[in-house]
């Protein structure tokens, strides 16, 4: 009895810390936040820490050729010059890929995430979905895409995707949120999210596993 009764204890203790833990890297996210003063670097680290400014927009957005993307969609010059060539390669070996979200402004984000907070709840909405300035969107960077699914929630499950993670770096993209990073990122899994880095950075995060957060030190 006096042994159940250490273990018992024991799992009592074990439990709180986890649950500290827990509440430790939930309260890390949207705390101490950060403005972002270099909007338009390229490596610009946008998260739930590191906010925009609501006024901010990039000078060089440009029309993506609707080959490869839905109607009326921006991204910025580099990026998009390169996300076009990735999408020509892919189509040279059978695949689709097509973007079918890229630019967001400060406003569009803000009804985004309010849609999600009225009908699904906050903690859902902070799961899934950036607060307005907080959504790399804006950056102009930012895709998410579609295979020949038609489906980009389930673009993990297409046949474009193991191409896709296995080349997009080539082409200065980054799976942004990837399996298992969640606690780092803040974000969940988004297998259709990816994000122009430039190509030797993205080399180097695809090399090590890594992700923006792990190279900007957590920030």
């Amino acid at each position: 009895m006096k042994l159940f009764k250490l273990n018992l204890i024991f799992f009592i203790i074990i439990l709180l810390i986890y649950i500290k833990y827990l509440n430790i890297i939930e309260n890390k996210f949207y705390n101490n936040i950060r403005n972002v003063h270099n909007p338009s670097d390229i490596d610009v680290i946008i998260n739930k820490n590191n906010k925009l400014n609501k006024k901010y927009k990039p000078n060089d957005l440009i029309l993506l050729n609707h080959k490869y993307s839905n109607k009326n969609k921006f991204l910025r010059k580099e990026a998009l010059i390169n996300f076009e060539k990735l999408s020509v390669d892919a189509s040279k070996k059978g695949f689709s890929i097509i973007a079918v979200s890229t630019y967001r402004s400060y406003i569009y984000q803000n009804e985004l995430y309010n849609y999600y907070y009225k009908f699904k709840g906050k903690k859902y909405a902070d799961k899934c979905c950036a607060r307005p300035g907080h959504s790399e969107h804006q950056t102009g960077l930012a895709v998410d895409v579609m295979g020949s699914n038609n489906n980009y929630n389930e673009f993990d499950t297409s046949i474009e995707f193991n191409w896709m993670t296995e080349n997009c770096y080539k082409y200065g993209f980054i799976l942004r949120y990837p399996k298992g990073k969640e606690k780092i990122t803040g974000f969940k899994y988004e297998p259709w999210h990816y994000r122009y880095v430039g190509k030797k950075l993205a080399s180097y995060l695809h090399k090590n596993k890594i992700t923006l957060e792990e190279y900007k030190n957590f920030e």
